[in-house]
């Protein structure tokens, strides 16, 4: 992780990072990345929520656990090993819907029932890693929390978001709405 995070080390991180593959999935981490905050975006979410869309998986690209990781029988908690960088600039708009964007699969595991057969096969090792499907209990616990609903809609925008060659803007067009969600200045 940079000693000082900044909109263009953050894009210099999808740039240098970005390329490698998005688990077992027909895309890299940057096409994903980019999918999802197209989707987002489309969708009339606000600047917060695309930038979300843009940076849920920003954790990935902050370790050097491998691609393979989720074959290896390993979660590398991803949504959390993002949340100290993101939040050096931006607020809970943008980064509790990337923290909660994982247990929303669970939490539609839960509650849809045709939700987890829609899941790539990828999707489904890492959600066994990820702690399983949610409880009626843990359901209703989940989604009462604030930027719960932001998550879930984040969450099947990320599900849509591994198709080879789909046609998205380029990340500086998202690091513009980014910017405008910047609430902290690097230090």
């Amino acid at each position: 992780m940079p000693a000082t995070v900044t909109l263009e080390s953050i894009a210099m991180l999808y740039r240098d990072r970005g390329g490698s593959l998005y688990g077992g999935e027909a895309v890299t981490q940057l096409e994903h990345a980019l999918q999802c905050a197209t989707h987002a975006r489309e969708q009339g979410s606000t600047p917060a929520t695309v930038t979300a869309s843009l940076l849920h998986d920003v954790g990935h690209l902050l370790h050097d656990l491998g691609e393979d990781i989720a074959d290896r029988g390993v979660d590398d908690r991803h949504e959390y090993r993002a949340l100290p960088y993101l939040k050096k600039l931006f607020g809970p708009d943008v980064t509790e819907p990337i923290r909660l964007h994982v247990d929303a699969k669970r939490y539609l595991c839960s509650v849809d029932e045709t939700y987890w057969s829609s899941l790539s096969k990828a999707s489904k090792i890492s959600l066994e890693l990820q702690g399983g499907i949610f409880s009626g209990e843990e359901a209703i616990s989940f989604i009462e929390q604030p930027y719960a609903k932001e998550a879930v809609k984040l969450r099947c925008w990320d599900d849509l978001a591994k198709v080879a060659d789909y046609k998205t803007p380029d990340l500086d067009a998202f690091m513009d709405i980014a910017a405008c969600c910047q609430v902290y200045q690097p230090s």
